[in-house]
């Protein structure tokens, strides 16, 4: 709350909190970020959606059958529209964060080399990444001391 002239409290302006909270250079960082990885997720569900070589050999490899592809895709773009769309980014930040917790599960299960087992996990970072850098709420739930 802020106090004005006459001794009275009046709540701080979103704009204020934007300008005091987060600069515009980590605005930018954390919105090149949420653009890299929506533009990432839409290339790996419009990869399921079109079965290339690639993907049918890791869907066999991982033990998931084909069929499930669109539904997954499906899945994948609808999180990823979430996440995308500024009112409602964290909403989907969480169902993606769900998404690749079951991608995680699937690489353990299958046996995979650490490195794409590691990936869904670093690519959940830099999710949360880009909405913490534009999202002023997020740092006050979430504070870092420096």
């Amino acid at each position: 709350m802020k106090t004005n002239a006459m001794g009275g409290s009046q709540p701080i302006a979103p704009a204020s909190l934007e300008t005091r909270g987060i600069g515009k250079r980590k605005r930018i960082t954390g919105g090149v970020l949420t653009v890299l990885a929506t533009l990432f997720l839409v290339f790996d569900a419009v990869g399921k959606i079109m079965l290339p070589r690639q993907v049918i050999e890791a869907f066999a490899r991982l033990g998931i059958p084909t069929t499930l592809s669109m539904t997954i895709a499906v899945m994948l773009l609808v999180s990823t529209l979430f996440y995308a769309i500024p009112r409602t980014a964290v909403f989907g930040a969480v169902l993606l964060t769900g998404f690749l917790g079951g991608a995680i599960a699937i690489q353990l299960r299958a046996g995979s080399p650490v490195f794409e087992t590691m990936f869904p996990l670093l690519f959940g970072i830099l999710i949360w990444a880009g909405i913490y850098l534009r999202e002023c709420r997020l740092t006050q739930i979430f504070p870092v001391r420096r």
